[in-house]
């Protein structure tokens, strides 16, 4: 009976070691690596392991070594550089996906080169069928056309080849468009239709409409045109929007983004993305601000806030809502007139009342709130709107409430957002991207105090988050980066204001732990750390102490999200 006990304890001794040395050993090792982790007490590493979608372990290589197990995948980095996903902080994420299903202007360099781009999609298309683009900047051509008004070309020449197909295209920033004579027709735009409150029809010396729609007014034809695709059926709707999605996927992946923090959305978007999370068909993390009016929003916010639903996938728990336009179509709302538009100030695209409504909803469900503010005045009614909210409710505290773009500030407001506990979530590519047009909208002055004043906000204890607010422009992170720390345009040796220039180390946490923190998300992702989340990026380049030259010319060789790797070069 004494050995069928031992031998008994011996049995369930070998099954209970057999049992547990799956839980000893990585699914994937990462080995030989220049591991940037992000994290001050271990900055560098050589490996990493993986268990599950989580990281197990980070140190030497032979630490990680006495992780593997029979089952475990090693890959060997060969020195090169790696570190956590990067988190895009303000994007749209359909319009990423929609930009490359429709016509891309945003490296288009005159409007001779988007005529002709649209006069060959007219030869393919159906008559009555819609020609869509987006990404022209008047701003960024290398000539300015003949005929203009204030650097926006008349729509003659592309209505001439477009006689039968309405054509919209959207400005790079989003707000304005650009519309050929069929779609002004078809949207009764004639020299005494008024201009919205908020937007402006742009129009010649004897009030004709050029075609250039800014700001609000761009619903004048938004509206013609979804009444054109309210005849799809709910299936192709629905069919194009996960076209886009998939594309956006891809794109986003191959450029070693991880993460991204979706700029607006509405309910149906929502819905379905928390459908794709729930049957695993996102490879990338999704954390969405819903957009929509007050009006609609009110009565409309149960089951919000949305958290790490789809093990982690996607997260819904802000609301977005802007103030005002975008400079380059001179919708930026300014405390003091544009240097190059005498007497105007731009636009105030929503009322500061109906936002101070959208403050109380979010605060009374638990929601961040994210307003767009571009002009020195949008970012101080802002700030203001905040401030008032926080001092009504002084129990409610770590709110991260955001300032998306905070682009143009009045040094005095610098301060404020330390002050208030407000993040920055600016998108530094915007910076240069802009530059050749700050100065003259905003004036010498202006532009060196307050114009995407990084360093200044920082020296100040803000909180200051990275993107590109793709697609307004390509979502590469590295392009970004590049910006953050030259201040320099690609092929352009003149830096915007140097002196407010990010370190490489502070750009790298703009794009990863900064922006897991303005999401709520900083115990989860931003760092390679044990216990988060396994979303890791291997690069050609060290980015940290690469020649300057060089990081234009970094690639993405891998990215990991969850522990698998979902793109490779």
């Amino acid at each position: 009976m004494r050995y069928g006990i031992f031998f008994a304890l011996l049995a369930s001794l070998l099954l209970s070691a057999c049992q547990s040395e799956p839980e000893k050993t990585a699914d994937l090792i990462l080995v030989n690596g220049n591991i940037y982790t992000v994290e001050e007490d271990q900055p560098r590493a050589e490996a990493l392991a993986v268990k599950g979608d989580r990281i197990m372990r980070v140190g030497s290589n032979e630490e990680i070594e006495t992780l593997k197990g029979e089952s475990t995948e090693v890959i060997d980095l060969q020195g090169r550089f790696t570190m956590p996903g990067f988190i895009e902080g303000h994007g749209h994420f359909q319009g990423v996906g929609r930009m490359l299903m429709n016509l891309n202007f945003l490296r288009a360099e005159s409007w001779e080169e988007i005529v002709a781009a649209v006069g060959e999609a007219a030869k393919e298309a159906e008559p009555g069928e819609w020609i869509i683009g987006r990404g022209w900047h008047q701003e960024k051509w290398t000539s300015t056309p003949d005929r203009n008004v204030l650097g926006y070309p008349y729509h003659d020449d592309l209505s001439a080849l477009t006689p039968e197909n309405p054509v919209l295209l959207r400005h790079a920033s989003g707000h304005a468009l650009f519309a050929n004579a069929k779609a002004m027709e078809m949207a009764g735009i004639t020299s005494e239709t008024p201009d919205p409150v908020g937007g402006e029809i742009v129009r010649d010396s004897r009030g004709n409409a050029i075609g250039v729609f800014e700001e609000n007014a761009e619903g004048l034809i938004d509206q013609i045109y979804a009444e054109y695709r309210s005849k799809m059926t709910p299936e192709d709707i629905k069919n194009e929007w996960l076209r886009a999605n998939k594309l956006a996927q891809q794109e986003c992946l191959a450029k070693g983004v991880t993460s991204f923090q979706d700029a607006g959305s509405s309910y149906q978007d929502i819905e379905w993305f928390r459908e794709l999370a729930a049957q695993g068909e996102l490879d990338l993390r999704l954390w969405v601000m819903l957009r929509h009016s007050y009006d609609r929003m009110k009565d409309n916010m149960d089951g919000f806030p949305i958290l790490n639903e789809g093990n982690y996938f996607f997260t819904s728990r802000a609301i977005k809502a802007a103030v005002d336009g975008a400079l380059g179509s001179y919708g930026a709302w300014l405390l003091e007139p544009y240097e190059d538009k005498a007497g105007f100030s731009g636009q105030n695209t929503t009322t500061v009342e109906e936002l101070k409504q959208i403050a109380q909803l979010a605060i009374e469900n638990d929601m961040q709130y994210c307003i767009h503010a571009i002009g020195d005045r949008a970012n101080r009614e802002v700030l203001d709107i905040f401030e008032e909210a926080f001092n009504a409710h002084p129990d409610k505290e770590d709110l991260r409430w955001r300032i998306e773009h905070s682009q143009h500030l009045h040094p005095d407001d610098i301060p404020r957002f330390a002050d208030l506990d407000v993040i920055a979530a600016m998108q530094a590519i915007h910076c240069t991207s802009d530059a050749p047009f700050v100065v003259k909208r905003l004036g010498e002055k202006r532009a060196r105090e307050g114009a995407y004043p990084w360093r200044s906000l920082l020296d100040a204890g803000a909180v200051v988050t990275n993107g590109t607010d793709a697609p307004v422009e390509d979502v590469s992170p590295v392009e970004s980066y590049y910006a953050t720390v030259t201040r320099k345009r690609p092929g352009n040796d003149m830096a915007f204001f140097p002196e407010q220039a990010m370190t490489r180390e502070e750009a790298i946490y703009s794009y990863t732990m900064a922006n897991a923190y303005a999401g709520f998300e900083e115990d989860l992702k931003g760092s390679l750390k044990e216990s988060k989340l396994a979303d890791i990026v291997v690069l050609s380049n060290d980015l940290t102490e690469c020649a300057e030259a060089d990081i234009l010319n970094t690639k993405i060789l891998m990215t990991i999200v969850g522990g698998e790797v979902k793109y490779q070069k």
